[in-house]
């Protein structure tokens, strides 16, 4: 019953989301609305982060004031997942410079918009996927939610296209490659279950990396990219020491990092943002 009434709610944001698409005309691209962080173009369809920036002026405040409290005016940082920019925007304001990726074609078009809306200068935008190797990979632009755009799923999971997204081609890279040379002391990651091909090629950006902020969904690792728990963890656990959960507020050494996450991941318990550190 549950899954059912999941199911129905999915379906009414497609119907709320394509009825504003027409409401509004076809050649609409966006609409702007003022936010907290400035004026903010979302595609007019979006459900997701649109429609929350749309009603409440906001979006995921909290978790933006967690991470600023790990950069200070000095630092560069890396944000792979920038979705229209609501991170992106705010960070820029309070640190050195930041490299910000966007693979959704989309989406990099309204973030580009809006880094010019609110005269942001020190972010240096790529329209790429991040990944292990240089390829071309299959891309699910989600239409109603577009920041649950990602990568093709191994699996085909109704969560991921009852809007019945497009698919693109888009260009990806390792990070280590096509950053290389550039230092961030943040790196904020949110690419919808892509973090484990992103991860495995960047190890030298997380081993001079202070800090790692990592969304964390355990279907989108299942799903999307078909890894374990510890296939997600040996990539991180080498270049950092401690933990902070916040949804469960709790601390943990690297020792625990494995026990810490395992019944979040069998309880597919997700997490904005999970927080590594030295």
């Amino acid at each position: 019953m549950l899954q059912l009434l999941r199911r129905l709610k999915l379906r009414a944001y497609v119907v709320l989301g394509r009825a504003n698409k027409a409401l509004l005309g076809a050649n609409t691209v966006a609409i702007v609305t003022r936010t907290g962080t400035g004026l903010l173009a979302t595609d007019p369809e979006d459900m997701g982060v649109g429609r929350e920036l749309r009603k409440l002026g906001s979006y995921r405040d909290d978790e933006l004031e967690r991470v600023l409290g790990y950069i200070d005016s000095n630092d560069n940082v890396l944000i792979v997942g920038t979705h229209v920019g609501t991170m992106v925007i705010p960070i820029a304001r309070h640190c050195k410079a930041v490299a910000a990726i966007e693979a959704n074609p989309d989406t990099f078009g309204l973030l580009e918009m809006n880094l010019r809306l609110n005269d942001v200068r020190n972010v240096q935008a790529y329209n790429i996927a991040a990944s292990d190797k240089a390829e071309s990979i299959e891309f699910v632009s989600s239409r109603v939610n577009s920041g649950g755009a990602k990568r093709m799923p191994k699996v085909r999971d109704f969560r991921y296209f009852y809007d019945s997204p497009k698919t693109v081609m888009v260009p990806a890279y390792p990070l280590d490659e096509h950053l290389k040379g550039q230092t961030f002391s943040l790196v904020f990651m949110d690419i919808e279950g892509s973090e484990y091909f992103a991860l495995k090629g960047m190890q030298t950006i997380l081993a001079n990396a202070k800090t790692l902020s990592v969304e964390f969904v355990p279907h989108h690792l299942r799903n999307v990219s078909g890894v374990s728990l510890r296939d997600f963890l040996d990539l991180i656990a080498p270049h950092f020491e401690h933990l902070l959960i916040p949804t469960l507020n709790k601390r943990v050494m690297k020792d625990g990092f494995m026990s810490a996450l395992q019944e979040m991941f069998d309880q597919d318990q997700v997490d904005d943002g999970l927080i590594f550190t030295k």
